[in-house]
């Protein structure tokens, strides 16, 4: 490749993620009462079930699935399967709730040069993972040798700015 560039399409954050449920009311009342997402207004417009609902800067919007019972089944905890994954501030207070609420989950750590990153794995009702971890613990180190970072959007966005400026100045 020629040049890279450093945002082709000048991307801001993540927005949402969409998720097709077997039960869209089951699933509002995990995200809600397990993750404390809050529901939020979806466009009127819409004319098929879902729920939009939002928490952590991100956006979760479920779909009614047209056919719930044809939908994969709940498979094994697979810390390598698709997940999307987030920053608690506690994990002994998570992994405490995961056990008072009685869910399943795989406990798994991550360490590297003896940075410990703790990380819990569970499904939503529809067999999706959740990743519950401490991955603040582990610095980002871009590839492209710029010096080590704390994974903080405040961090990231000034490394953003930072490569912008160079290469507004090639």
């Amino acid at each position: 490749m020629k040049g890279r560039m450093e945002n082709p399409l000048q991307l801001k954050s993540l927005n949402h993620i969409s998720l097709v449920c077997r039960s869209v009311e089951e699933s509002i009342d995990f995200y809600q009462n397990i993750l404390g997402f809050v529901p939020i207004r979806r466009p009127g417009t819409f004319d098929f079930n879902g729920a939009w609902l939002f928490g952590y800067g991100i956006g979760i919007h479920l779909l009614q699935s047209e056919d719930p019972e044809n939908l994969p089944k709940k498979k094994k905890i697979n810390p390598k399967d698709n997940h999307i994954s987030f920053q608690c501030e506690s994990m002994g207070t998570v992994e405490k709730k995961l056990k008072e609420m009685d869910l399943e989950y795989v406990r798994a750590i991550v360490e590297e040069g003896g940075i410990y990153v703790e990380q819990l794995f569970f499904h939503d009702p529809d067999g999706f993972m959740i990743e519950i971890c401490n991955c603040n613990n582990l610095p980002v180190i871009p590839l492209a040798g710029e010096m080590a970072r704390s994974c903080s959007r405040v961090n990231l966005q000034l490394l953003q700015c930072q490569q912008i400026q160079q290469v507004v100045q090639q």
